[in-house]
């Protein structure tokens, strides 16, 4: 096949998909550039009505409630994405308990809760760590003395509060006395990291730190250029024909085209390698490529945000203190390791691992003497520590690793769990909110969600930009076809990056020949 008939081809691949592509990359470019800036547009937030219905609250789903506290009597706080609320009458009625939290539901998106003996009531949330200060009825921040404060659990030990980071143990007595307790590395450590994590600070730069994450925002901005140029280019010649018709001047269309596609070109070449690299990694942080890369392991590379000497760098996701056994459980993205009181010797792995879906542990509590409730959205999980077994709460059977690639998520997708004061647990599905794990005389066990709480608990850009660049947004009317989004998408883009190349390179060698 000679060239002229490659370069032919080459340009069917990249105008067609490019047309049925331009608007989806330019919301890919936009949304991922405001997910790279959270805490910047934490205080930015949008109003559920305008997005389609099935991101209105409903049933407390959502992840609306992530768990309970309770502090005396029939009176507890409970607390997940919709900030927290206080209940005086065992979860009938509701109290808005937000008070000193900065402005913006991602800055109240509570994802542990403890109160000390002493009555001392702590929140942990996306960018820190708050104290509820009576003298002031409000939330006040904790400074901690570490960079990554985003709080994954919080438990109590005798009188002190166990802060677990993303990163960290931290053990708080006051305000004056915080220890940071890096954990020992697992036995049979190597250093290695998820391939899963690797590309997902690869795709959004911050792999690289915050050159990275300012570099792929760039190649955002370059997205959008090419988008639009490229439509440009296609209708040009259709406004110049119809100026033709009409008698008008067409001189200056004619020299903004050919410099739209001039700086089309250059945009393209110099960016088209970048773009490729970023298109391909991030088709693999959604299904169904997510699952063949879920459990993979890579070497570190050297120099990046993840060469740390410390082991458990953003790993950590929950910790149980077991009395009886004196130990330390933790929930990670490797897996659950426990560790002695001391937390000075090595981690070692349970021989037998409960399922939990690669979007984290969301319930990890004691359910019996060696047993533990373990609750992701791969579903619920009666797990025994000492045999390694784990039986599926609510059909009893027992789990059976499935040989090969495991689907992320479970029929149940468990959210949150709460205990009432009447000894009931309730348990809440991330899509179909709040649901009885026990039985109690056969009534309701949890009441609608109050209207005031849906109007206080918008959605944060963030979270509009993530549902968008992960294509969820268009659930509502693709139905189940929405996870095939970003492979499509992805292979759609490439498409056009490599078609835009070579019709740029062979043309470029055509020039050069004739000259």
């Amino acid at each position: 096949m000679n060239k002229s008939k490659w370069l032919k081809r080459f340009r069917k691949f990249h105008k067609w998909p490019g047309i049925i592509i331009s608007v989806f990359v330019i919301l890919f470019a936009i949304s991922g550039i405001i997910m790279n800036h959270r805490t910047l547009i934490s205080s930015v937030d949008i109003p559920r009505k305008i997005l389609p219905s099935n991101y209105e609250y409903s049933n407390w789903n959502l992840a609306a409630v992530r768990g309970s506290l309770h502090l005396s009597g029939d009176t507890s706080l409970i607390f997940g994405n919709a900030g927290i609320w206080k209940t005086p009458d065992d979860f009938i009625n509701f109290a808005d308990f937000n008070q000193g939290f900065p402005k913006g539901i991602d800055n109240r998106k509570i994802n542990a809760m403890a109160v000390l003996p002493n009555g001392n009531q702590f929140a942990g949330t996306q960018f820190g760590l708050y104290n509820f200060k009576n003298t002031d009825e409000k939330w006040v921040e904790v400074k901690l003395p570490v960079e990554n404060k985003r709080i994954a659990d919080l438990i109590v030990k005798n009188d002190t509060l166990i802060i677990l980071t993303r990163d960290y143990l931290l053990k708080y007595t006051d305000h004056d006395n915080i220890q940071i307790i890096q954990l020992p590395e697992q036995d049979n450590y190597t250093r290695k990291t998820g391939l899963f994590n690797t590309l997902w600070e690869l795709h959004s730069g911050e792999l690289f730190g915050i050159i990275g994450k300012l570099l792929v925002d760039l190649f955002g901005v370059a997205v959008i250029f090419l988008s639009i140029t490229g439509l440009l280019h296609l209708f040009f010649p259709k406004i110049m024909r119809k100026r033709k018709k009409v008698e008008k001047p067409v001189e200056i269309l004619v020299r903004t085209k050919r410099l739209n596609l001039k700086w089309h070109n250059v945009v393209g070449y110099i960016f088209v390698l970048f773009l490729v690299i970023n298109t391909f990694s991030g088709m693999h942080l959604r299904p169904p490529l997510l699952i063949a890369i879920a459990n993979k392991q890579v070497g570190i590379i050297p120099y990046s945000h993840l060469d740390t000497p410390n082991p458990w760098h953003d790993k950590l996701r929950r910790v149980a203190w077991d009395e009886n056994l004196g130990i330390y459980i933790f929930s990670t993205s490797e897996g659950f390791f426990y560790t002695g009181e001391t937390l000075k010797e090595k981690l070692i792995a349970f021989t037998g691992q409960p399922p939990v879906s690669i979007m984290g542990c969301n319930v990890l509590e004691k359910f019996s003497e060696g047993k533990y409730l373990v609750g992701s959205f791969s579903g619920m999980y009666i797990w025994d520590i000492f045999t390694g077994k784990s039986f599926d709460y609510f059909s009893k059977q027992q789990y059976q690793k499935p040989e090969g690639m495991e689907i992320p998520v479970g029929e149940n997708m468990v959210a949150g769990l709460i205990h009432k004061s009447s000894g009931e647990k309730i348990w809440f599905d991330y899509n179909e909110g709040s649901k009885r794990m026990t039985s109690h005389n056969g009534m309701s066990s949890f009441p609608d969600m109050p209207e005031e709480i849906v109007k206080k608990t918008p959605i944060s850009l963030w979270n509009v930009a993530l549902e968008v660049h992960t294509g969820r947004v268009f659930e509502k009317y693709t139905g189940p076809f929405y996870i095939l989004y970003v492979l499509l998408a992805g292979i759609c883009i490439l498409l056009v990056l490599i078609s835009g190349f070579f019709i740029w390179w062979l043309g470029y060698k055509k020039k050069a020949v004739r000259s």
